[in-house]
């Protein structure tokens, strides 16, 4: 069949522009949720950040800073990278290995590494001396340092009050020592890196003395190879790659030598791939989804025109071409358009993750004609498509038969559409099944294919489920006026014009209600598991890490009953789900006190073992996350340690407030040499004043922590929102734009009214009464919905049915009416007015 434009496609559009207008909008918005994500997913795949720190070493050797799943799959083995939380050192010595290899000029271990000043000197960020080689830093006094000595930056030892002589006591992972100020230095480009983003002040001190110092002795972070004159980077790096064969080190140059710079890249990376991939593939989904009913609708409200065609003469095949031309002259023109604000939502959306923190600064948005060439692809396919579907019955059945039900809506469903419709509703009912009986990761997998099927088998039953409400609807007003009579009528009658009202704002509920109290479930259990875990009467906190001796100072302080300090961090623990194994980052604490101490500052809600057994090879982890990786008391939990370190501990204690407070918890030892800083960052402390807390830290009490906490949720709250905002905001638009065509469309029924005698005034009172029903249907179902998606999804992440705040529900089905009751009220207005003109 020929797509090109037909007489009968272009006399349509151009002669009732009217009648597509809903159609254009449909798409349009479609190609925008598509651009945007597709333009988000495309910048995750390309994202990098240029070296900054190793700008003056063309070659880079660092450690994979991903830990690395294969998994089997349909299309073979499938590789899946996870960020590690922390840094992945390499062996010192492989700098004497590269340095040999013909083009090095040199090669140098780079340590960084965290540093407590004594007094005003405050936090510094220490270095191995060698790093001075790629740096750019300069000694201004004095030498280099040898081992107990420090050559300080010049403002750090103005701070410090220290010149060339003296000694300053600093604090490292090696513990609380005296140094002697050997030289101070200007520090260079790739020194200041992190003091322009608000670091601190610098320290370097003698290589062979900095790994030490960093808490991994015989480590580096990075090897930095410096090229002799003349060498081509390309072939330093070949070399140095085969001389360091075997080493589990990783070559790079160019902007790869930034991922080991920035380790945020990863998590960016990883965020912009969730919004563009798994987000944007659901929104696609719905966009696609919408758009087709849309496009449907429009080709069934000139089932009139067809009849009269096929009546005069047209033959089927000229209907069907006549169909996909249309799509052809409508869709491209909607994608394009959809594409430029699509481009914008884009940039908006990336600039708020930037601004939050989630995606690094030096990373900008990559916008190409892929993703702007697939949104336009969508639309233009789903258009054909959704017309070819809808245009086969008035182009395939006799032209009397297309006359009698273009007068009368067929009130008998499709066999096709019915049993497809059941199936879906049979799926999502077995899922909801799966999901209740499930945890973790696969209840909440379970559950999307929940929401996803119910969605369709609304779309698929919806002129049935439209009769079953306007029948309710109609008991309901029995009692009414004319008006009210007249709208349940016109409801039982046009079911089919009623559910393709209704589908969108199902959509809109169902998809809005389900992402936002997801968060608001998950937020409620969390804050209660705090503030009820939380027992210390005071809370001491350093962002730059408390000092080694916190606890013990806290300790003799007077009253106090017990002190305990914790180093926040992350393990990876693989979980099974849906048949492949997934690393799961789960929150860590490294306890410094005994499980008794614990206690008395913290309730973890122990529910099997004891906090007691807790020590090395030891560990308790929350019961969410013994169900998901499958172990219980006295089992092994395989495990990477923040810097990708194998380790198999075993499980001493189960406990229940692992959402609020960590999922695991071990003894501060088996975190030595595995995490950056070895700095505490949080003191519990149970009884005393807190003033003589101050020096160490800032002082707050548990419900000040408790908040504190949860405003570094933040960002979880906020993508949350947005992802709801995006696909609610678009099946409003849907809804809207959907109920504005069929409110158009009637415009000789409302004539007819008009002329035996209805006022104005009780026609836009039967449309009211219609609007009503449909937002009310669709909130209903929406909400059915999403209450039977959150329900096994929350039972297995948190262990509590979903929490609902009755405000923003009534706020979400206010705003629902109200679009609907506009949508119809407006454009029956203008109707009525030009008619009575």
């Amino acid at each position: 069949m020929s797509l090109k434009p037909n007489g009968l496609a272009r006399a349509a559009v151009r002669f009732k522009p009217a009648s597509f207008a809903g159609t254009f909008v449909a798409l349009m918005m479609s190609a925008l949720i598509v651009a945007a994500c597709g333009v988000l997913l495309e910048t995750g795949i390309r994202a990098s950040v240029p070296a900054e720190r190793y700008a003056n070493a063309p070659v880079v050797a660092a450690a994979d800073q991903s830990a690395r799943v294969v998994a089997d799959t349909v299309d073979g083995p499938e590789e899946t990278a996870y960020p590690l939380p922390d840094t992945a050192r390499v062996d010192a010595g492989l700098a004497a290995k590269a340095a040999g290899v013909p083009g090095a000029a040199t090669a140098v271990p780079d340590f960084t590494f965290p540093v407590h000043g004594d007094g005003p000197s405050g936090a510094l960020t220490g270095h191995g001396w060698g790093s001075h080689a790629f740096t750019g830093t300069a000694l201004s006094k004095g030498a280099a340092p040898r081992e107990g000595e420090v050559v300080l930056a010049e403002d750090a030892a103005r701070t410090a009050r220290a010149g060339v002589g003296d000694t300053v006591v600093l604090e490292t992972a090696d513990g609380r020592v005296g140094f002697r100020v050997s030289g101070l230095a200007e520090a260079g480009a790739g020194d200041t890196v992190g003091e322009e983003a608000g670091g601190a002040g610098t320290a370097w001190f003698a290589d062979a003395e900095a790994p030490v110092l960093a808490g991994h002795p015989g480590k580096a972070d990075a090897i930095a190879v410096l090229a002799e004159d003349g060498t081509d980077p390309d072939a330093l790096a070949a070399a140095v790659e085969k001389a360091l064969t075997g080493s589990g080190a990783r070559v790079l140059t160019g902007d790869d030598r930034g991922e080991v710079e920035d380790h945020g890249l990863a998590y960016a990376k990883e965020t912009l791939l969730a919004v563009g991939g798994s987000f944007g593939g659901i929104a696609t989904l719905v966009a696609v989804f919408t758009a087709a009913g849309t496009v449907a609708l429009s080709v069934g409200q000139r089932t009139r025109e067809f009849a009269l065609l096929r009546a005069v003469g047209a033959t089927p095949r000229q209907i069907r071409r006549a169909v996909a031309a249309e799509a052809l002259l409508v869709a491209p023109l909607a994608g394009l358009l959809g594409c430029l604000p699509g481009i914008g939502l884009a940039h908006w959306w990336f600039g708020q993750m930037r601004d939050r923190g989630a995606v690094p600064e030096a990373v900008d948005l990559h916008v190409s004609g892929f993703p702007l060439l697939a949104a336009v692809g969508v639309g233009l396919f789903t258009a054909l498509g959704a017309g070819w579907a809808a245009g086969r019955r008035p182009a395939r059945i006799k032209p009397g038969q297309a006359l009698a039900e273009a007068s009368v809506e067929r009130l008998r469903p499709g066999v096709v559409r019915t049993v497809l419709g059941l199936a879906a509703v049979g799926g999502g009912a077995a899922l909801a099944g799966v999901a209740a009986s499930a945890a973790g990761s696969d209840a909440a997998n379970a559950s999307l294919g929940v929401v996803m099927l119910f969605m369709l088998a609304v779309a698929l039953l919806g002129p049935v489920l439209a009769r079953l409400c306007a029948a309710l609807f109609g008991l309901l007003l029995r009692g009414g006026d004319a008006s009210a009579s007249l709208a349940a009528a016109n409801s039982r009658v046009n079911s089919r014009r009623l559910a393709s009202a209704i589908t969108p704002i199902v959509l809109a509920m169902a998809f809005a209600s389900t992402l936002v109290f997801m968060h608001t479930s998950e937020s409620h259990v969390s804050s209660e598991q705090l503030r009820e875990g939380v027992t210390a009467d005071h809370v001491v906190t350093d962002a730059a890490g408390l000092p080694a001796d916190a606890a013990d100072r806290a300790a003799r302080a007077p009253g106090v009953d017990a002190a305990v300090s914790l180093l926040n961090t992350q393990v990876l623990v693989p979980v099974r789900g849906g048949g492949e194994t997934s690393l799961q980052g789960m929150a860590t604490q490294g306890v410094s006190g005994s499980g008794a101490q614990l206690a008395k500052v913290q309730d973890l809600d122990v529910r099997d073992g004891s906090l007691d057994r807790v020590g090395p090879g030891r560990i308790a982890v929350d019961k969410t996350l013994a169900t998901a990786a499958k172990v219980g008391l006295g089992d092994e939990l395989a495990l990477l340690l923040p810097d990708g370190t194998k380790a198999s501990p075993r499980v001493v204690a189960v406990y229940g407030r692992g959402l609020g407070l960590p999922a695991v918890t071990m003894d501060r030892a088996s975190l030595d040499g595995h995490v950056t800083s070895a700095f505490a960052d949080t003191l519990l402390v149970s009884g005393g004043d807190a003033e003589p807390l101050t020096a160490l830290g800032e002082v707050t009490d548990a419900s000040g922590y408790a908040l504190a906490r949860n405003v570094d949720r933040e960002f979880g709250a906020w993508a949350n929102h947005m992802m709801a905002a995006v696909l609610g905001g678009f099946a409003a638009v849907a809804a809207v734009n959907t109920l504005v065509m069929t409110v158009l469309d009637r415009r000789r029924e409302l004539a007819v009214l008009r002329l035996v005698g209805s006022t104005r005034r009780q026609v836009l009172r039967m449309l009211g009464w219609e609007s009503l029903l449909v937002s009310a249907a669709g909130v209903a179902l929406g909400t059915a919905i999403a209450m039977i998606t959150l329900t096994p999804m929350m039972r297995g992440l948190t262990g509590e049915s979903p929490h609902v705040p009755p405000l923003l529900y009534a706020a979400f089905a206010a705003t629902a009416v109200s679009f609907g009751l506009l949508a119809v009220t407006l454009p029956a207005r203008a109707v009525l007015r030009d008619r009575d003109a």
